[in-house]
């Protein structure tokens, strides 16, 4: 499917957007009722998981997931969305079809019905996801090594970087202290993953950490 845009522009808000994928989320056919469990707006991607259950006794039947105890399953869907000259839009697709957006959070991955076939497009857009999510949130004054050496745009590589930070007037923003340098610059969550803590450095000006040390004479 490509892309839907509504062009009566009714669609403002991160509360407009929630509640047109909950009702997108939220129908029936002839035998099944099909509502929303949960939804997360990461970046401009939306991720959804979505119940489907009976309308008669029978219980499901699914060539992909496993039902679960209540008769039920939950599958997981994307929507990526965009404006377009003040026009919303959304292109949807469910978990089966791989999509690339990977980075729905656990707490919804946690929801869905357990895959019959581990080797699907489904269970792989789910391990990148909790790949995604296992990328770490380092602290100030981490000391890191990088999966494999970074590239920089004037050329030069780095592999070893401290955690630290730069102000934007009033706002902290993370960056990284590059060791050869001591240079810093800024790395994408993408850029983190499969690197590994070096050493771990108390960062300087923490009044939590002021204060156990006066309480303790350190």
């Amino acid at each position: 499917m490509g892309w839907l845009f509504y062009t009566d522009r009714r669609i403002q808000t991160y509360a407009d957007e929630k509640a047109e994928i909950t009702r997108l989320c939220t129908f029936e056919t002839d035998t099944r009722r099909t509502t929303l469990v949960k939804a997360s707006k990461v970046g401009s991607t939306w991720y959804a998981a979505a119940k489907v259950e009976s309308l008669y006794a029978a219980p499901l039947e699914d060539r992909t997931y496993v039902i679960d105890k209540d008769g039920s399953f939950t599958f997981g869907a994307v929507f990526l969305t965009r404006y377009d000259d003040g026009c919303w839009g959304y292109k949807d697709m469910e978990e089966s079809a791989g999509p690339g957006e990977s980075r729905a959070p656990l707490s919804l991955l946690n929801l869905l019905s357990e895959l019959k076939d581990p080797g699907s497009y489904a269970h792989a857009w789910r391990q990148r996801c909790r790949d995604w999510a296992a990328i770490p949130d380092y602290a100030e004054g981490d000391k890191v090594k990088l999966a494999s050496p970074l590239t920089l745009s004037d050329g030069s590589t780095c592999q070893i970087v401290t955690a630290t930070h730069y102000r934007r007037g009033r706002q902290k923003r993370r960056c990284y202290r590059i060791e050869e340098t001591g240079s810093l610059v800024r790395l994408s969550k993408a850029s983190l993953a499969g690197s590994e803590l070096i050493s771990r450095e108390i960062a300087e000006g923490s009044a939590v950490l002021a204060e156990f040390f006066a309480s303790h004479n350190v």
